[in-house]
């Protein structure tokens, strides 16, 4: 038998660390996010701000994020099933959802420290690249609201709804650090970027291009993929429209409450809802009287 030299011996093991437990998992890029945590020593103990886009099968979730020794803390957040009130109930992963989103929760997190009225943003969205400026004030220029877009594992490849959420975002009135070169409409060999075609994605152009081409072509897969926006009456023509006058409510009041949102339950309410899903145990009696039914229905049945 050939001799083996033995490499991982007892100095080995002692001295190997586990990964941590995201990174095992394949969830956090630590590379990443230590880049994007880390703050300059003379910035003393000012937060750093991350603007956290995840993307689920039917949810966008967007966070405004600061890291501490303890954890990160959540300062804000918006989710895109919230949109639906304000009229975008369908949709609501897609390109033109994630922008809404986006602006939603810069419109927040603006109210919440005052600022809404300083930096409104972008208010007619035109597609052109602009990123947030110093506004001057009573007492003087007064800076943007300042985070880093926090991609997470996505691919961030050019026209990703990623950054159709930081455009929301940044047009919101926060400033995202960001270059033009991953909007749809982007050229790489012009190195310019199309307004047009990007304004289009605002507004979900997009999807009622596609909407037409379906209808035109194959009627019965259009049934089937826009059955929701049949059922609501929602044409290819009016996506403007609706998405327009979303952007209008979110301005307006960004953290609107459903009509069908009453007062909060009181704990009497909450214990009697969950009473209803919660099977009471059976006392020896039951149990017994339980056998015995059972054992009379198997003696029918024979």
């Amino acid at each position: 038998m050939p001799f083996s030299k033995l490499t991982k011996n007892t100095a080995y093991y002692s001295r190997y660390q586990v990964k941590y437990k995201r990174r095992r998992a394949g969830k956090t890029d630590y590379y990443a996010r230590k880049r994007l945590i880390t703050q300059a020593k003379n910035k003393y103990n000012a937060p750093k701000y991350r603007l956290v886009v995840r993307f689920t099968n039917r949810d966008i979730i967007m966070q405004i994020v600061t890291s501490e020794i303890v954890g990160d803390k959540v300062f804000v957040s918006a989710y895109s099933h919230e949109l639906k009130k304000y009229g975008i109930t369908h949709g609501l992963t897609n390109w033109a959802a994630a922008y809404a989103t986006g602006l939603l929760i810069a419109r927040r997190a603006l109210k919440k420290l005052d600022l809404d009225e300083d930096f409104v943003g972008v208010e007619e969205p035109d597609g052109e690249y602009k990123l947030t400026e110093a506004a001057e004030g009573d007492d003087g220029e007064r800076r943007p609201f300042k985070c880093f877009l926090d991609v997470g594992l996505t691919r961030t490849s050019t026209g990703a709804r990623v950054f159709g959420a930081m455009k929301g975002a940044s047009d919101g009135g926060l400033y995202i650090p960001h270059s033009e070169n991953r909007f749809p409409g982007y050229d790489m060999e012009t190195k310019e970027l199309d307004a047009e075609t990007l304004r289009k994605y605002i507004f979900g152009g997009h999807v009622a291009e596609y909407m037409e081409t379906l209808a035109d072509d194959d009627e019965e897969r259009y049934k089937s993929q826009f059955q929701g926006y049949i059922d609501d009456d929602i044409e290819a023509d009016g996506l403007e429209e609706l998405y327009t006058e979303a952007h209008k409510q979110i301005r307006e009041d960004p953290f609107k409450k459903d009509e069908d949102e009453g007062e909060k339950k009181s704990k009497d309410e909450y214990k009697q809802e969950s009473l209803k899903y919660r099977k009471s145990k059976l006392s020896k009696e039951e149990k017994q009287e339980r056998v015995k039914a059972r054992i009379a229905e198997l003696k029918e049945a024979i």
